[in-house]
């Protein structure tokens, strides 16, 4: 680095320096002085011949501020604002305009007091986190009028605690300074509020990371695709055209989707002429250079102050508010002629309601986001793909039913008022003997979802869970191999903050303890650390169960009790509608409490996850995630399981009936069964859960939150306001945007979705419609909150969507058992199959209904539960029950019948059957489907043949290369030494007429010029000693 002598930065160095020699008070307007000149001016006066003059800069700067630590310890800063005209691209900049903000940290600062004032009454002035400004008088960014400013006196910090975080502060960033980062500052020109430090990371530090990190970027080396012919290829340019209109409108995506790709390879430093380095500045795009700087943010460490590890402690602790990445700018369109940026892009081809019928620009996704977001959306989008042919299969299985309802025998017969099928009162004394023929519409409504089209659709289902898993592989495999994800090794995790407390706590109490003292060694967490922790987690898990069985249960006695008020109206509309509305009405209590449970065991499952103390970010999301999952499931499906497997099963006969508190009956199912209610159940609750939490909570939320920080920002000095407006860097904008929970929320709305899809479709065929409906809004409802309302959130690699894929494994197997048994014990498609093929004299299904209807003698009913007024008349001796049991005149009176035992053997084979038909079909659709595509595992084995033949040809270069260097030197030798023997063989031949071996000497011969590298030097010296012997003889003679 050579700087002319005439700098003026040289020139301001040298008054710094002088300038430490003087008294404190000359010291003082010395660097008052020095405020005068900006970091521009310096630039613009600088003739120098370095590569990054602001590193240099930025060093001096540093050193000035060294030197001056008696006198007068400033720091250089930044102004905050920005003008109203300023190029909104340069928001992402430092205040030089060239070196971009990868990072920002953000922390809350108050100044002790402060006073008004003219600059000559406060010369000397201090803020505080301890370091000086640049001076007191300031100039208004917009309108340049000189104001007295508000001075800052800082007598001491109000607050150790505030001290300490001071000097944390000072540690770490000057720990990120010594790691290679760049950092400017914000100047706290008001009595408290946020300080933002941005971070900048050079090209020495992002290919030094990006060596260590691995991370793999594209050569210069290229190959074509193999072009596909025949049939195949029609068939695909034809779905190509297709699909071309709701293909995003992303700039560059013909580029990637072309027949060239180029091979990718780990970054090496030593290797920068395989990449095609354009610009250092735009080789690593913004979310790799965020990835990278919080790579170094997260394992700095403060070994001096706080003995922590990482940003994340640091945030834990309350020394920084956050850490966060910026935006690409503005999602709103500038009107730019150079482009959108990929924020822009995204929000108009992806975050618009109006853009749903497009597919998601995964890749950009993925570049701006990073591969763990990306998997989600594209997780999310085949999900929605294949929710369509269920979607499609469903309808027709609903159709059916509706098309065949009038032709239903069983339906006919429920309904035929001939039949006088006279039945047993629905509760003791207030209700009274009814005609089956009143529940026609029930029986009705039971076969659009009760009937053998339904078992077939169960079984597709269950076909269809395996093969979305399968496909979904196949896709997660593709774009891994696109995505450069391929050999991607598990990236070393530092450990939580409370781990890191809880550890250091175990370390200060050994010391103190004198029999610990010698011992030395690394100390960890052992099982006995966690032990109440885990003793806590079971005793909580298991009493979060009996909440939410107690929640069902209370629901129940709503049910019975409610039913019972209402059989004693004397209105008869209200009597009618008894079951309407108790189940309408019960239902929505269960939304009710399933959503406010929901909340209540998030926070629960966070809580008992803390205790448990994971070590990494990792074990604690898995832990974290199997805890919610499991409280979450239990929540959703304990009412639906009652329904499917419960109710009615326990109810007992007329004349013994199950009674609750011995005043309630047990509620039975309705004359049509039980399936109808369960579908009620499922529906409304699906819908509700989506409708209300999935999308009103998402929306309501954040504009609620938003709401409240305006309303504070009101409280505020209305001339900060006024300042604010028009004029904040968008480190400001981005501060003001809700922080990144993760997707934990995400996945869990999907997976319990997928229960509701999966588990019990059999006795709802439209859930697979309603949650296609549902996503389509979900897609484009969360990527307008991760593109507008939301921080960037740090790019993190992964390459598959980790403990979620063996959830849903495990529900898709589940799913079956589930669906068997819905089949054969909640629907009556069992029994209806015993009656056509054993008990039906014609084979067909008449007089099916008389045969699952059980008699009941009135006069065996216990005193006190006799319907007190009959409006069918005194002459009824028998009441009619749906039960398989002996009738009154038989010798095993109210027992089992043998169709009850028939039917329930039938019952238990189907599950056996059906379970092992569906998953033996699942596991050969598993093993048809390869998981990794053929075209990908030849690209894969084409592109390690070609890395190959890369290094190989580069190193058979460097030997080329080598090689010319040592014939270079043995030829320019061998010149030497023929020039040499020229000049002294004649006299030497009349002096020694014998072969005399000559020995040049060294003042005689020409110094040798080597242009090359010094190693090659070096071993050429070394390589040329032996056969110079033999060519000066050879010369010689």
């Amino acid at each position: 680095m050579a700087v002319n002598g005439s700098c003026s930065y040289v020139e301001v160095h040298n008054c710094v320096l002088n300038g430490v020699s003087t008294a404190l008070s000359e010291s003082s307007s010395i660097c008052s002085d020095l405020r005068e000149i900006s970091k521009t001016e310096i630039m613009n006066s600088i003739s120098c011949t370095f590569d990054d003059p602001f590193d240099s800069i930025e060093e001096s700067w540093h050193h000035c501020d060294n030197m001056l630590q008696t006198s007068d310890n400033r720091i250089h800063v930044a102004n905050s604002l920005m003008d109203v005209d300023q190029d909104p691209r340069k928001r992402l900049y430092f205040a030089d305009g060239r070196r971009k903000v990868d990072y920002v940290l953000v922390y809350h600062y108050r100044k002790r007091s402060f006073v008004r004032g003219s600059p000559s009454q406060h010369r000397l002035s201090t803020i505080s986190n301890g370091s000086y400004p640049l001076g007191v008088e300031e100039k208004d960014p917009v309108g340049g009028k000189d104001e007295p400013v508000e001075v800052v006196v800082d007598v001491g910090a109000p607050d150790p605690a505030d001290g300490e975080k001071i000097m944390i502060r000072e540690e770490f960033e000057g720990n990120l300074k010594d790691a290679g980062l760049e950092i400017e500052r914000d100047k706290e020109n008001k009595t408290h509020g946020q300080a933002f430090i941005r971070l900048h990371a050079p090209w020495q530090v992002l290919s030094r990371e990006a060596e260590f990190l691995k991370i793999k970027v594209p050569t210069k080396k290229s190959y074509e695709l193999r072009e596909e012919k025949g049939l195949a290829a029609t068939m695909n340019e034809l779905w190509r055209k297709l699909n071309q209109p709701l293909q995003p409108k992303v700039p560059h995506q013909e580029q990637e989707h072309s027949r060239t790709k180029f091979l990718s390879h780990c970054f090496s430093r030593d290797k920068l002429h395989l990449y095609n380095i354009n610009s250092k500045d735009t080789f690593f795009d913004n979310a790799t250079r965020s990835r990278i700087v919080y790579e170094i943010l997260r394992r700095t460490a403060c070994a001096r102050t706080c003995q922590t590890m990482g940003i994340s402690t640091l945030i834990a602790n309350g020394v920084y508010d956050s850490a966060f990445p910026l935006h690409d700018g503005d999602f709103r369109p500038t009107g730019q002629a150079e482009g959108k940026n990929d924020r822009q892009l995204l929000h108009d081809e992806w975050a618009r309601y109006g853009a749903f019928y497009k597919y998601q620009p995964v890749d950009l996704i993925r570049k701006y986001f990073g591969e763990k977001i990306g998997l989600y959306f594209a997780w999310l989008g085949v999900y929605t793909q294949l929710l369509m042919p269920a979607s499609v299969v469903g309808i027709i299985v609903f159709f059916y039913g509706w098309a065949t309802v009038e032709t239903n025998i069983p339906s006919q017969e429920m309904c035929d008022e001939d039949q006088n099928f006279t039945m047993c009162p629905l509760c003791d004394r207030a209700c009274d003997y009814w005609h089956l023929s009143t529940a026609c519409g029930t029986a009705r409504a039971s076969h659009l979802f009760d009937n053998p089209a339904t078992v077939f659709f169960a079984i597709f289902m269950s076909l269809w869970a395996a093969m979305f898993l399968e496909h979904w592989k196949r896709r997660q495999i593709s774009l891994n191999y696109s995505w450069d994800l391929t050999g991607m090794e598990e990236e070393e995790e530092h450990p939580r903050p409370k781990y890191e407390t809880i550890l250091l706590q175990k370390r200060q109490s050994k010391k103190k303890n004198k029999k610990n003292k010698n011992e030395t060694g690394h100390e960890k967490l052992t099982w006995r650390d966690r032990l109440p922790g885990y003793f806590i987690n079971i005793s909580s898990i298991l009493f979060m169960f009996g909440v939410t069985c107690s929640a069902v249960f209370s629901v129940i006695i709503y049910r019975i009790t409610i039913s019972a008020l209402m059989a004693m109206s004397p209105d008869p509309e209200v009597k009618s509608n008894v079951r309407v509305t108790v189940t309408a009405t019960a239902v929505i209590i269960n939304l009710v409490v399933i959503l406010i449970l929901d909340e209540i065991y998030g926070m629960v499952a966070a809580w008992l996850t803390e205790l448990e103390i994971p070590k990494t970010e990792t074990n604690f999301e898995e832990r974290l995630i199997l805890k919610a999952f499991l409280l979450k499931f239990m929540n959703a499906y304990a009412p639906i399981f009652y329904v499917a497997f419960f109710k009615g099963r326990f109810a007992g006969r007329p004349g013994d009936y199950v009674y609750v508190f011995n005043d309630y009956r047990m509620e039975e199912c309705a004359p049509g069964g039980c399936l109808i209610e369960l579908c009620i159940q499922l529906s409304i609750i699906m819908l509700g859960k989506q409708l209300i939490q999935n999308n009103i909570f998402e929306i309501g939320i954040p504009k609620l939150k938003k709401l409240c920080r305006t309303l504070k920002d009101k409280e505020r000095d209305p001339k900060e306001i006024v300042e604010q407006q028009g004029r904040r860097q968008q480190w400001h904008l981005d501060y003001d945007l809700e922080p990144f929970d993760g997707l934990t929320p995400e996945y869990m709305e999907m997976i319990i979705q997928f229960g509701f899809v999966s588990l019990f479709v059999a006795s709802f065929p439209l859930a697979p419609l309603f949650a296609l409906l549902n996503n389509i809004i979900e897609i484009r409802l969360d990527a307008k909150k991760f593109v507008t309302e939301l921080r960037r959130p740090d790019a993190v690699r992964a390459k598959d969507i980790g403990i979620w894929y063996n959830i849903l494994s495990g529900l898709g197997k589940f799913s079956v058992i589930i669906n068997a048994f819905v089949i054969s014990f909640t629907s009556d498609f069992i029994p209806r199959l015993v009656y056509q093929y054993i008990y039906s004299e014609t084979g067909t299904m008449h007089g099916f209904i008389n045969h699952t209807l059980s008699y009941f003698n009135v006069s065996n009913f216990k005193p006190g539960t006799v319907p007190s007024i009959s409006s069918l008349g005194k002459d009824i001796t028998v009441c009619r029950y749906k039960d398989y049991r002996e009738p009154p005149w038989s010798i095993e009176a109210y027992q089992f019948s043998k169709q009850y035992w028939s039917v329930l053997a039938a019952r238990l084979g189907f599950v056996i059957l059906f379970q092992n038909l569906v998953i033996t079909m699942s596991m050969l659709v598993a093993w048809v489907i390869p998981d990794v595509p053929k075209n990908i595992s030849e690209q894969l084995k084409k592109e390690k043949t070609l890395l190959v033949d890369v290094f190989l040809n580069e190193e058979k270069e460097k030997l080329q290369l080598i090689q010319s260097l040592f014939s270079k030197d043995l030829t320019q030798e061998q010149q030497d030494e023929v020039q040499v023997s020229d000049q002294t063989s004649l006299p030497l031949q009349q002096t020694h007429p014998g072969p005399v071996l000559s020995a040049p000497s060294p003042g005689s011969t020409a110094p040798r010029t080597r242009p090359r590298a010094a190693s090659f030097s070096q071993f050429t010296r070394q390589m040329s000693m032996s056969p110079r012997s033999d060519i000066t003889q050879h010369t010689a003679v």
